[in-house]
């Protein structure tokens, strides 16, 4: 019991700085379409996704490797400096290698954006690195509240600069590099960081160590990459930016989903991770599991069911084709969540390389059926190559896991029963009246509610027992 409490407190505590803010941006989307162009919009988008191509190459992924690390020293303060000033000057090593390449390559780019590449990543880093430090040191607390004003000041800044001063798309990326700065320095000072750096603890062998876990997560990366951003740049570059920003307008849907998901998937890597040599360890990973299937299945068919009341609403109208592509971006948003789930069997085990060799398949795979595509289904070949190679990856992982560890046993009854729910759903989302778009909510809800009657359950005995615990 005291695994699932955790698991639920550590998910509930994440939630706060995630969720919130998420969702205020979310309901922030009619203004930012009805302010910005689908150009500009696409501009945006396009340079927060450069970014977060350029951030595991910069770092290595070397931020992941230090929350891995401190999960296992979090006692020994003499290890958790080698680790943090190891990490810290590495890093700030690899940083000005780029700046100083990035200045030579940029004599060949005639782009006013461009030194937002360097700017707005190098915040990322860094906030990137304090965060991973954070969740290493099991403070989850400080991880939520450092996410929570990061996104509070974006916003600030995004609604100060875009409506006030009329920065157009300046406006969001400079809000977005303040964000990212708020949340460096905040870190920095409540866990006061500063006093784990110091040069004489770095330490040549802990590097290697590092790297060891870390580099081969940078395929992984170009290859999460690939799912989530090479459908924007050949977007862009076959149908245009202003396509691009209708492509994003339709995937912030999904982003809120799988926002959700995340935060779950933090508290999920760090519960496997810490209990993965307990010895019934494939009995609890299958039972979470699945309560978490159940879970995030129903959440993406509820949003899939009300999608077209909500669309209408949320997003200008010069962006409403849209419309047409968000079921397909939430089934693939589903297989994304498998995937997700099955990696924290890899990270417990410390094997990146299989996290790597699992997703470079299914990477490819969607490039070359995207461009492949694009010249028939034009923007439908991007939602559609990316729900491919994401089923492709979860088939994939799961032999993999299957025949190295253990034996993985999803709810068979979950996957048919979701699947004739979505039959049913998607000719009414593309071809129903309101009546019939009723109809769907309403499935969609009694369905949510059969699934997940037992985790409710579950959840609720659990808060009884804290609070009882508290009275007593």
């Amino acid at each position: 019991m005291n695994r699932e409490k955790n698991l639920i407190k550590n998910t509930l505590i994440l939630s706060i700085g995630n969720i919130f803010t998420k969702l205020v941006t979310f309901f922030l989307l009619p203004l930012y379409t009805a302010v910005l162009s689908t150009e500009e919009y696409g501009i945006v988008d396009l340079l927060n996704t450069l970014v977060s191509i350029f951030l595991p190459v910069v770092t290595f992924q070397i931020e992941q490797a230090v929350f891995r690390n401190l999960l296992d020293t979090r006692e020994n303060n003499e290890i958790k400096k080698e680790i943090i000033t190891t990490s810290f000057f590495t890093i700030v090593i690899q940083c000005l290698c780029y700046i100083i390449i990035f200045v030579f390559l940029s004599l060949f780019i005639h782009n006013e954006y461009k030194w937002f590449l360097v700017i707005n990543l190098f915040f990322y880093i860094f906030s990137s690195l304090f965060q991973q430090i954070s969740r290493g040191f099991g403070d989850n607390k400080t991880y939520s509240i450092s996410g929570f004003m990061s996104a509070m000041f974006t916003i600030i800044f995004n609604i100060l600069f875009i409506v006030k001063f009329k920065f157009g798309a300046y406006g969001m990326l400079i809000g977005t590099a303040i964000g990212q700065a708020v949340c460096a320095i905040y870190i920095v000072l409540k866990l006061k960081i500063y006093k784990y750096i110091n040069y004489k603890y770095y330490n040549k062998e802990k590097l290697k160590e590092l790297w060891k876990y870390s580099i081969p997560l940078i395929p992984n990366s170009i290859s999460w990459w690939i799912f989530n951003a090479s459908d924007r740049i050949i977007v862009s570059f076959f149908l245009g930016l202003s396509t691009n920003g209708i492509l994003a307008s339709a995937h912030k849907f999904s982003s809120v989903y799988i926002t959700f998901y995340n935060v779950f998937h933090l508290s999920w890597l760090e519960n496997i991770s810490v209990h993965i040599c307990d010895e019934d360890i494939d009995d609890y990973y299958n039972k979470m599991m699945n309560v978490a299937t159940r879970f995030f299945v129903s959440i993406a068919i509820g949003i899939i069911a009300f999608m077209p009341v909500i669309y209408s609403v949320m997003i200008d109208s010069n962006y409403y084709d849209g419309y047409y592509q968000v079921p397909i971006i939430m089934i693939g948003s589903i297989f994304n969540v498998l995937v997700a789930l099955e990696t924290a069997i890899y990270v417990a085990k410390k094997n990146t390389r299989a996290i790597s060799n699992t997703s470079i398949v299914s990477a490819i795979i969607n490039i070359i059926s995207h461009l492949l595509l694009i010249k028939y289904l034009g923007l439908y070949a991007a939602t559609l190559s990316t729900l491919l190679a994401y089923f492709i990856m979860f088939i994939y992982r799961y032999i993999d896991i299957n025949k190295k560890y253990f034996k993985l046993k999803f709810d068979i009854k979950i996957l048919i029963s979701s699947t004739a729910i979505l039959i049913i759903l998607l000719p009414i989302y593309y071809f129903g009246d309101l009546k019939f778009q009723v109809f769907g909510m309403m499935i969609s809800i009694i369905y949510a509610l059969l699934i997940n009657v037992n985790s409710i359950k579950f959840v609720k005995k659990i808060i009884k027992r804290r609070v009882g615990s508290k009275n007593e």
